[in-house]
């Protein structure tokens, strides 16, 4: 993700967004390769904003924003991003939003620049592959479960909700997300690439694949 950042870099100082950015992993990682970069990070779970404003600091610019909602893009503090980053995140949208948003995006970046989507995206010509690979990770993530090597997604947030400082704010990701923010839709890669082409990308392709998950890029 990083590399074809760095590929397509013109300006300075380089603008990069964090899109869904959580506790800003990618942000991290981002100033690691480019520290003078100009970082904005959006997101709308005040639990995880709370621990990318503690890790960021004055790094970046922290976005609370609805991706759902068509003026989520107004509080930005910049237009001509380089690059817009994002993981394991956009499947929480449904087909219709998530094919808008790619456009929204698209007009966010700078002639040249690219987005970058990272997440589960199965390869549709392999549907007995993909079966058997996600059985095997499902078997290889319930041994780490047991074995204590790691929290699973609900223990994270049950331990999450003990700390006396996240606690409040993940009462208030639960008002924001009273389903649980269960994901219920997963395309393929093929899906997504049709529908940043529909967006108006000028070259769109699979940057990357591991198993079931692929990173999927488009450039302006």
């Amino acid at each position: 993700m990083l590399d074809a950042v760095d590929a397509v870099r013109e300006s300075a100082p380089l603008r990069l967004l964090d899109l869904a950015g959580g506790t800003g992993t990618i942000s991290l990682r981002a100033l690691r390769r480019f520290p003078d970069a100009e970082l904005t990070l959006v997101d709308l779970d005040p639990a995880l904003l709370a621990l990318a404003v503690a890790s960021l600091g004055d790094r970046a610019t922290i976005v609370t924003a609805d991706l759902k909602q068509p003026d989520w893009h107004t509080t930005l503090p910049h237009r001509g991003y380089d690059a817009v980053l994002t993981a394991t995140a956009l499947h929480w949208l449904p087909a219709d939003r998530l094919s808008t948003l790619y456009a929204e995006l698209r007009d966010l970046l700078r002639p040249g620049g690219l987005l970058v989507n990272a997440d589960y995206m199965p390869e549709d010509t392999l549907p007995e592959l993909t079966k058997r690979l996600l059985a095997r990770a499902e078997q290889r993530r319930a041994a780490r479960y047991a074995a204590g090597a790691t929290l699973s997604w609900s223990q994270w947030w049950d331990q999450a909700a003990q700390d006396p400082t996240l606690r409040p704010l993940v009462e208030q990701r639960h008002v924001i997300y009273p389903s649980g923010h269960s994901p219920e839709w997963n395309p393929p890669a093929s899906w997504h690439l049709n529908a940043l082409t529909e967006a108006g990308f000028r070259e769109v392709g699979t940057l990357w694949r591991g198993g079931a998950d692929a990173a999927v890029v488009a450039l302006r």
